[in-house]
Formats: structure tokens, C-alpha cells, sequence
């Protein structure tokens, strides 16, 4: 199961990838926008597709609180992105990265975390979450102590 959901993972991904950089070129190389904030409105646009496909192929979610879980997505999303333009912004302008080459390798750590937090949280099922219980009642409880 897990090596289906990082296959149908990396399909969106590589999906994202596309739409990522070719907002990104156009944006910051054809318009001469900031290569910051060309980086931002390319991976808004990217959100809404990763988010559709992430929750009904990807993990196949039979969560119907979609406002809770779109919350989640959120959550996921926007980590992996602080993680993903500090990166960015790390290798343009502490290494001296071209943008477009900075984007890319910025595509990887990306999707390691949204990965990550999309299995276990956004579009975790039921059945994971109440797997997941005892060890967070456990955790919580020799919090409490």
C-alpha cells in the first residue's frame, strides 16, 4: 500500500512540478516579476491541484470532515512551502543558485515534508488515526507526569 501511495504521490507531484515551474518561469523570466514572489504565486496555483489529487487518489481519504481536513492540508502544505523558500532563498542568495535551478532543488525537500504530513495528518484515514490513538494517549499522558 505504502509504495502505491508514494507512486500516486510522485504522479501529483511531478504534476505540480510542471505547473511549479512553468507559472515560475513565466512569472519571474517572461514578466520580470520577483523571483519570491513568482515562487509564491506558483505554488498557490499548484495547491488547489495537489489537494484534489492528494485526497481523492493519492491516500484516498474516507475523512468526510472536509473542513478539518482541508485545515490539515493547509497546515502541511504551508510547512513544506517555509521549508521549500528557505531553501530557495538559501541557495539564490547565500550560494549565488540561478532562480529556476533554485526552485527545482527546492521541489525535493518540499515534497519529502508535504509527503510526510499529508500521510499523517491531512489525509490520514479514520482507521490510521485511530491506530495512531494509543501512541498519542501514551505521549500525552507522560506529558501530563
Amino acid at each position: 500500500k505504502n509504495s502505491g501511495e508514494i507512486f500516486r504521490f510522485a504522479v501529483v507531484g511531478f504534476s505540480n512540478f510542471v505547473i511549479i515551474m512553468l507559472t515560475a518561469w513565466l512569472l519571474c523570466d517572461i514578466l520580470a516579476m520577483n523571483y519570491l514572489l513568482a515562487n509564491c504565486c506558483a505554488y498557490i496555483l499548484a495547491l488547489a491541484n495537489n489537494f484534489y489529487w492528494n485526497r481523492v487518489w493519492v491516500f484516498r481519504s474516507d475523512d468526510r470532515h472536509i473542513r478539518r481536513q482541508i485545515f490539515l492540508f493547509l497546515t502541511a502544505y504551508g510547512c513544506a512551502y517555509v521549508v521549500q523558500l528557505a531553501i530557495v532563498f538559501l541557495l539564490v542568495e547565500g550560494v549565488g543558485f540561478e532562480e529556476s535551478l533554485a526552485n527545482f532543488i527546492g521541489l525535493f525537500p518540499f515534497g519529502a515534508v508535504n509527503f510526510i504530513f499529508n500521510k499523517f495528518l491531512s489525509s490520514a484515514s479514520i482507521k490510521t488515526r485511530k491506530a495512531l490513538e494509543p501512541w498519542r494517549r501514551r505521549r500525552s499522558a507522560a506529558t501530563t507526569i
